[in-house]
């Protein structure tokens, strides 16, 4: 298959400082499986915009975010950084970003002087995982997917326009396939991801940050629809070319991380491990925990989001 040329990541998470604290974006990505722009995007240009406000020995240890409003690939974000504090050991920033006047997004950050010496620990990497280079990339899924014999044509373009999606964007994902993790399994608990962004060079830790903002929103909600059983890890249309994405609505409502290692290299294979203690009244909660290969507990991630079941079938029957 001839090469496809993706996205850099660093554009991706370009802005340009045009006023006092004021940062405008440069591009924005459109999803064809998600409404608007891609959330992980506005948390990293939100957050490299903040950066920029903050002296380097200050270090970016947790932020928390809000989405107000569904984004347009159309027309330029404005993100504004309000400086909050500015102590001896942490600073405080808040971002909001707006398009056409209205705000559509808001994130705290703080950031913290490094604290040598003091004790640590961490949750150990899930035993058993498999390496990054056994396991199948997203687009070669999709590829293998399209082999399959007497597929309805609405699934092969389906599968056609994922594969082109994944193959062009500026990170690269592996689904670690499990016994637990089948499509036919009823005991679903957790999802895992190896997840890197594609041939960027060692930058350092305050841009790799950012990045990893980006990659620690792929996938999220999806792992709460997975386990409640709404799709499927393949994301297998049926026959009539239906997919399983369409039985479940997933819309973020607010995403969180705290970061526990400057060490790290979104560059190399990070593994996403991710679970969803609960859901209700349209609502789930998915936690997350990002490992280098060596096991290191880089970041811990917290997203709440809207996941419906379309019951728009079941209405009609009653």
């Amino acid at each position: 298959m001839a090469s496809v040329q993706h996205e850099p990541i660093a554009t991706t998470l370009d802005v340009e400082h045009f006023d006092v604290d004021h940062f405008r974006c440069k591009s924005l990505l459109l999803s064809q499986r998600t409404r608007g722009v891609f959330g992980g995007q506005l948390i990293s240009q939100a957050l490299v915009s903040a950066t920029q406000t903050v002296d380097p020995v200050y270090g970016l240890h947790s932020l928390h975010c809000y989405f107000l409003l569904g984004a347009s690939a159309s027309t330029p974000i404005v993100y504004f950084v309000e400086r909050m504090r500015d102590g001896r050991s942490y600073l405080s920033r808040t971002v909001k970003a707006t398009q056409n006047g209205r705000v559509i997004f808001m994130m705290m950050c703080s950031f913290q002087k490094p604290k040598p010496y003091q004790p640590t620990g961490q949750w150990s990497m899930p035993p058993g995982v498999p390496p990054p280079e056994t396991c199948l990339l997203e687009e070669d899924h999709y590829d293998e997917l399209l082999k399959q014999e007497g597929l309805h044509p609405k699934v092969q373009r389906m599968y056609r326009e994922f594969a082109n999606e994944v193959r062009c964007s500026p990170i690269a994902i592996k689904l670690v396939t499990e016994n637990d993790m089948s499509e036919s399994s009823t005991s679903l608990t957790q999802v895992m991801y190896w997840i890197q962004a594609r041939d960027i060079p060692k930058y350092e830790a305050p841009f790799q940050k950012c990045i990893l903002s980006y990659l620690s929103d792929v996938h999220v909600l999806r792992t709460a629809a997975l386990i409640l059983g709404l799709e499927s890890l393949g994301n297998s249309p049926n026959a009539t070319g239906n997919s399983s994405d369409a039985t479940a609505t997933k819309v973020t409502i607010d995403h969180s991380i705290h970061f526990y290692d400057d060490d790290f290299d979104c560059g190399d294979w990070l593994l996403y491990v991710m679970v969803s203690p609960r859901a209700a009244s349209g609502r789930a909660i998915v936690y997350g925990q990002l490992y280098t290969r060596t096991g290191s507990l880089v970041a811990v991630t917290t997203q709440e989001g809207v996941v419906r079941a379309d019951t728009h079938g079941l209405e009609a029957k009653l």
